[in-house]
């Protein structure tokens, strides 16, 4: 079982939450906090695996909560206002998801069970606007991501590029003709090879190269490894 917080200065959207990701039958709300700071004495008093911390919050924000619990469980920001600002700020602290209030129930349970696997998720629209915000890179940056991308295989390039685009494992898989145990494989050994953490500092990393250096997302079949 998914060991989960819930935090929301909102009863109704709280029990929402509730009755949505306890749905799943793998995850489990052990607590629920109306602020920050109570999120945070929450998440560790219990031991859990992922906090959703909404952002708008008295006494302490979710992106502050977030902050505090970096080394703890992994995090999932659920807000009504994707705007640059909150984005910016969730990249920042390395949360593990960023999902809108608009999701659908599926879609909240995919961004909670993601984070318990180490992954990131970003609902579609905001993996778009991390792309679109994130400024060119400088020529040194440039390179940089441009050298570190020459690493992948073509199999490993399609993978990335769907992942930039903000697709789960298994939307990955039907695009790209492959398992989803082996897209999660793929994703493993990218990130191992670009050093990079999550999904969206790969994607971001994707961004900063040199258009050139941007592979098109070929079929599958006709890549090699």
């Amino acid at each position: 079982m998914i060991r989960t917080l819930i935090a929301d200065d909102e009863p109704l959207i709280t029990a929402g939450v509730r009755t949505v990701l306890e749905s799943a039958g793998d995850i489990e709300v052990v607590a629920v906090a109306r602020d920050g700071r109570e999120a945070v004495r929450a998440a560790r008093l219990h031991r859990v695996d992922v906090a959703l911390l909404d952002i708008s919050m008295p006494v302490m924000d979710g992106l502050a909560a977030a902050a505090e619990l970096a080394a703890g469980p992994r995090v999932v920001l659920l807000t009504a206002f994707g705007d640059e600002d909150n984005v910016r700020g969730a990249v920042r602290r390395g949360v593990s998801g960023f999902v809108l209030k608009t999701c659908t129930p599926e879609e909240l349970i995919l961004a909670v069970r993601a984070a318990h696997a180490g992954q990131a998720y970003l609902s579609p629209a905001v993996a778009r606007l991390v792309l679109d915000m994130a400024a060119p890179g400088d020529d040194e940056r440039g390179r940089d991501a441009a050298r570190r991308l020459a690493t992948l295989t073509a199999r490993e390039a399609d993978v990335l590029a769907l992942v930039a685009q903000g697709l789960s494992n298994a939307q990955v898989a039907r695009r790209v003709h492959m398992t989803e145990a082996s897209v999660k494989t793929y994703v493993s050994r990218v990130l191992a090879k670009l050093d990079c953490a999550n999904r969206v500092q790969a994607a971001l990393l994707l961004r900063d190269a040199p258009s050139p250096g941007r592979t098109p997302v070929r079929d599958s079949r006709a890549s090699r490894d």
